[in-house]
């Protein structure tokens, strides 16, 4: 009896220790990732980089746009004691292809997305398992390349805007937008560009110019089917948009002029209105030199640095981002005066 204690012994307590690990192993769960980036760009010619400067002049035109965005920290969790912190993603840049055509008030437009790096740390916080991105075309480590990571393409956008009181030069417009996010097939949660699912946005805009000043903002609505509450930084499902903007619009010779202002937007999930959990608020200072020709080619560039004021959820630690836009058009000559349709 002895000797099968002696053996039992070392046998019972290996299995209490395993049968204490066993529970706390099962507990953590893999994060399967989502769409990260909060930068939801407006349409191509727009104006500023988030904002709608709702200013579509009449006749028909078309825009051309490249927009390329680095973010630096955009996805950082913690623990509930905030004992445990995690940069999940630690470096996002995405390249963005954007083409519009514009007729009158009304304008169609694309948007796809090309990721250029996303990479972060792998860790677990609390029950949470996460893995670290690793995916891009150019900036990613030797052995990633398109035959690697294939995936060149996330989520493509479908939009439409239409401006329903004032004219393009007006103090007052106001008008909606629409956007459809389209899933790509190809693309794995685990790279945080996609949730998987289709997406949409729908939008009240309003701008004006008075004076040198311009001024934009929106209202909207992110319609979210994913909600993986209550991971640490993950998506709670529908959320609310917002966003402000304004700046002078200063003449710089002939044909030219220089917007600068600050960019205010952000998103919360409607069920957890407005908690620090659940809320990305972000700001930019942002500047374009344009063409003010009434009709024909013109150029714009634009760049803009800043950063999350409410540093989680998608907001980062700070943000660059530059665009070129080309364009022709036909403006329209109605005058400020016009403030409604006819």
């Amino acid at each position: 009896m002895r000797s099968f204690s002696r053996w039992a012994h070392p046998f019972g307590t290996a299995a209490a220790l395993l049968s204490l690990w066993a529970p706390r192993a099962g507990a953590q769960q893999a994060v399967q990732g989502f769409a990260l980036d909060r930068l939801y760009l407006s349409a191509p010619g727009a104006g500023w980089f988030v904002m709608d400067t709702l200013d579509v002049p009449s006749g028909l035109g078309g825009v051309m746009a490249l927009t390329t965005d680095y973010a630096r920290d955009p996805l950082r969790v913690r623990s509930s004691d905030g004992s445990q912190r995690l940069a999940v993603v630690s470096d996002e840049a995405l390249a963005d292809f954007g083409f519009a055509a514009s007729y009158d008030r009304f304008r169609l437009y694309l948007n796809l997305d090309m990721p250029l790096t996303v990479t972060g740390q792998s860790g677990t916080i609390g029950a949470y398992q996460f893995t670290s991105p690793t995916t891009g075309l150019l900036f990613t480590p030797p052995g990633v390349d398109l035959g690697t990571a294939p995936d060149t393409l996330a989520d493509a956008r479908i939009g439409a805007d239409a401006r329903l009181v004032g004219s393009s030069s007006s103090g007052f417009r106001l008008g909606v937008g629409a956007q459809l996010l389209i899933p790509s097939p190809n693309e794995n949660r685990s790279e945080y560009l996609t949730d998987g699912t289709f997406r949409a946005m729908g939008r009240v805009l309003f701008a004006g110019d008075i004076g040198v000043l311009g001024y934009a903002g929106q209202l909207g609505v992110h319609v979210r089917p994913l909600d993986n509450a209550p991971t640490p930084g993950s998506p709670q499902g529908n959320e609310l948009l917002f966003g402000v903007a304004a700046g002078p619009r200063l003449p710089l010779g002939t044909g030219r002029a220089l917007v600068v202002g600050p960019e205010l937007f952000g998103a919360t999930a409607l069920r957890s209105f407005l908690s620090s959990s659940a809320t990305a608020v972000e700001g930019l200072l942002s500047g374009r030199l344009e063409g003010t020709a009434d009709d024909g080619p013109q150029v714009r560039v634009k760049l803009g640095v800043g950063g999350g004021l409410d540093a989680r959820f998608g907001a980062p630690e700070w943000r660059i981002v530059a665009a070129v836009e080309l364009f022709d058009h036909h403006r329209d000559h109605a005058g400020s005066s016009q403030q409604l349709l006819r």
